[in-house]
């Protein structure tokens, strides 16, 4: 891998299509350009559990934001590079999908009002379908 190429990474249970800025020891920076799959909502460390210190609402990268990424996480990526806003547009409605798919699990319900402070933020509450 180097710099200028154009991978998938995972950082923090989200998924995101971008460009290497550097090469470290045992990570790489990857500039953000795509939302693949948008970070589950909660503690990392107590997935799908709700009665945790801090329930952490998870956003995605910003749209050229970077981050450091393992060196495992990162595969090469050579298919087209989607829009940013329509890329997170698919991606939270996708997760939001999902979790509205369980209406009976407190995880999900707990998810979709953390889900829904996030998308106010980004301010996209016209984009997503309620």
């Amino acid at each position: 891998m180097q710099i200028g190429q154009i991978v998938t990474a995972f950082n923090k249970t989200g998924k995101y299509i971008g460009e290497i800025t550097a090469v470290n020891q045992d990570t790489y920076t990857v500039r953000c350009l795509t939302v693949l799959n948008h970070p589950r909502q909660g503690d990392l460390h107590h997935p799908n559990e709700v009665d945790v210190p801090f329930f952490h609402e998870r956003k995605a990268l910003a749209y050229r934001e970077q981050a450091n990424i393992p060196v495992k996480m990162v595969k090469p990526y050579e298919d087209d590079v989607l829009d940013y806003k329509e890329s997170l547009i698919t991606a939270v409605q996708k997760l939001k999908d999902q979790l509205e798919a369980k209406p009976d699990d407190a995880y999900s319900l707990k998810s979709l009002q953390a889900l829904e402070g996030v998308i106010k933020e980004y301010e996209l509450m016209y984009s997503i379908h309620f």
